[in-house]
């Protein structure tokens, strides 16, 4: 058979899966499942045990559903347990099958016929690209697989059929597609993976556990991560993550909230349950998603030029999606006219920002300026038009993502813009070997007492007034050397007293 279809497949005139959802290719698979089927639940003596077919494509899914019903009729939701079919038939050799795509059905269809499945009314799932993850029902112990599934969604497509269900030990697959190397690769991937994180004492599986002090670690490790975003607020961390485009940047974020799920788990499973304090879990797990979605929406956009996923991807993609088009104007738009707007968008990006005195915003103003240094906008041709357009767009994108870093950093201080251009020139500088989470600590509680005692005395900012400085050094050295164990040195000390002074009475001078 593989000759014939490598003879075939020469020709250029067909594909591997138009082959594979051919009625004569379909009809003697499935022929062969449900026998396959029929066998394995006589064998086990039990006819509550379910199947699930693994499809090489959305066409054969289909196909081999047709096929399905030419034998047992049109399928319905109208499902009778097993116990009812014997009551009502007798002991019959009839089969329930549900089609389980993203364009067939709704989603409330798929959810319901998901559910007669774990409760055994359907035998066989026909799938594609659906349920191979996160699906758990006990009674799948036969998988079909007609497709090679890589990496890591092999092991959690095999692990479908290997949930406990009553005194079996494992489940059984399939393979029509030969997985088999694939298997190995990320058989030996994965062990790779774990010999490198347990080293010499892998077979020590006392190692799988953690010391309080390791916890505590990681707890620090993660809030210091985190810092930057709004983990309090899901609404204010949705808004943060949606401004990110760099995907590695986004991978660094979901790999830190899905150890802080995994370190939940150890905390659980060794009783140590005052270690859950200080950190919200079960926020950072709700906040996973969001940034997976984030990252999978970018992954989508950049496949949408891949011709083999690009009619899945838009299946996934436009799913739950509602369109309104809207007709705006029939006239090409002036170039002139939007080399204005992006200029004004972009100068009012800049205005936006709250430091700038932050060396990039700096470059970028400058970068801005050289652009349009001596040129009337209105006399510049075309050609020069479209390369500004470009420039600008490239300048607002980078000023945008920066006035996004400093909201973030801006909403931990209570959306107090001195403290936010204090703890940027402090990390700046990099004089303070402390971590980023202890120094906002340290400047909070300086905060608050500076604000006390400039309501308590508002002369106390008048200039040369040596008194305002001395009571705030006095301040920084209770909360950043006594309260926070830091280390600072005379010249580093000082240096946070007058960013500190400078800041209260630069506003001081504006009000």
């Amino acid at each position: 058979m593989q000759d014939i279809m490598d003879e075939i497949l020469k020709k250029g005139t067909i594909s591997k899966s138009d082959i594979f959802a051919h009625p004569k290719f379909a009809e003697p698979m499935l022929e062969y499942i449900l026998t396959d089927l029929k066998a394995f639940r006589k064998t086990h003596q039990d006819d509550s045990l379910g199947a699930m077919v693994v499809c090489d494509s959305s066409d054969q899914a289909k196909a081999l559903f047709a096929e399905f019903e030419k034998i047992y009729g049109t399928q319905t939701q109208d499902y009778l347990s097993v116990a009812e079919e014997k009551a009502k038939y007798g002991n019959n050799d009839s089969l329930k099958a549900s089609l389980i795509l993203h364009d067939i059905n709704d989603k409330e269809y798929r959810k319901k016929d998901v559910k007669s499945f774990k409760a055994g009314d359907i035998d066989i799932l026909f799938v594609y690209n659906m349920l191979l993850t996160g699906f758990d029902a006990k009674r799948l112990k036969k998988l079909y697989l007609a497709r090679v599934v890589k990496h890591q969604n092999l092991l959690q497509t095999l692990t479908r059929v290997n949930r406990p269900y009553k005194n079996y030990k494992f489940g059984y697959v399939v393979d029509f597609a030969d997985i088999s190397k694939e298997f190995k690769i990320t058989n030996d991937n994965y062990f790779q993976e774990l010999q490198s994180e347990l080293g010499d004492e892998m077979q020590n599986y006392s190692n799988l556990f953690k010391t309080r002090e390791e916890i505590q670690e990681d707890k620090s490790r993660i809030k210091e991560f985190l810092f930057q975003y709004d983990t309090r607020n899901a609404e204010n961390f949705s808004d943060q993550i949606i401004q990110i485009s760099d995907k590695k940047r986004l991978q660094d974020i979901i790999n830190i909230l899905s150890s802080a799920k995994e370190l939940r788990n150890i905390i659980r499973l060794q009783g140590d349950d005052d270690l859950l304090n200080g950190i919200d879990f079960f926020k950072l797990n709700q906040l996973l998603k969001v940034v997976q979605d984030r990252l999978a929406s970018i992954n989508f956009v950049e496949n949408l030029d891949n011709e083999d996923e690009n009619n899945n991807l838009l299946n996934v993609a436009l799913e739950d999606i509602y369109f309104q088009f809207v007709k705006v104007s029939e006239e090409e738009m002036i170039i002139a006219v939007q080399l204005h707007s992006d200029l004004r968008k972009t100068r009012e990006e800049l205005q936006r920002n709250i430091d700038q005195k932050d060396p990039e915003f700096i470059t970028l103003r400058e970068e801005l300026e050289r652009i349009f240094k001596n040129k009337n906008l209105d006399e510049v041709s075309q050609e020069d038009m479209r390369s500004n357009i470009t420039l600008l767009k490239s300048v607002y994108a980078r000023v945008n993502e920066l006035n996004n870093k400093n909201s973030n950093i801006n909403s931990k201080y209570n959306n107090d813009d001195k403290f936010t251009r204090i703890h940027k020139r402090i990390m700046e500088k990099g004089s303070i070997s402390a971590q980023e989470t202890q120094i906002h600590e340290a400047l909070m509680d300086t905060k608050i007492m500076v604000d006390l005692l400039v309501l308590s005395n508002t002369n106390i900012l008048k200039d040369g007034n040596d008194y305002f400085s001395d009571e705030v050094l006095s301040i920084i050295i209770q909360k950043f050397i006594d309260n926070k164990k830091m280390k600072l040195d005379f010249e580093t000390t000082q240096n946070i007293n007058q960013l500190v002074v400078n800041e209260y009475r630069q506003q001081s001078y504006i009000n």
